[in-house]
């Protein structure tokens, strides 16, 4: 799949390197960000409502977003993924690494990625 000309720009936002804390621990370090453009993006249900749980009071609201990345695009399931300013989780391992190429025609197909945004 090539980048789609009326797509959205999405940005993957990548743990860098592990550092150490004052403990000796290992942290992340700051992340990278890349901005992937011509992507497709659709909710993962058909209302995008997502499930709802009462936890404690506090209404929980869990979104998901299905994203269809250029040829070639690399996420991992440690990234995060930020769309129109939310940043969301990727859910899963993202499949496959570089996206499908057809052993007869040499056309390639998307990366695709699951979301999930948890609110509340």
């Amino acid at each position: 799949m090539r980048a789609l000309p009326h797509g959205k720009a999405i940005t993957i936002v990548r743990p860098g390197p592990a550092t150490e804390d004052e403990y000796g621990n290992d942290v992340p370090g700051p992340p990278t960000e890349i901005e992937v453009a011509g992507c497709a993006v659709e909710p993962m249900d058909g209302t995008g409502a997502g499930p709802n749980e009462d936890t404690q009071g506090r209404q929980q609201v869990i979104s998901g977003l299905r994203v269809f990345c250029p040829y070639g695009t690399v996420i991992h399931a440690t990234d995060q993924v930020r769309v129109d300013g939310e940043l969301y989780e990727v859910y899963g391992k993202p499949g496959p690494g570089a996206g499908y190429q057809s052993p007869f025609t040499g056309s390639t197909g998307p990366v695709v990625v699951a979301l999930t945004l948890v609110t509340g």
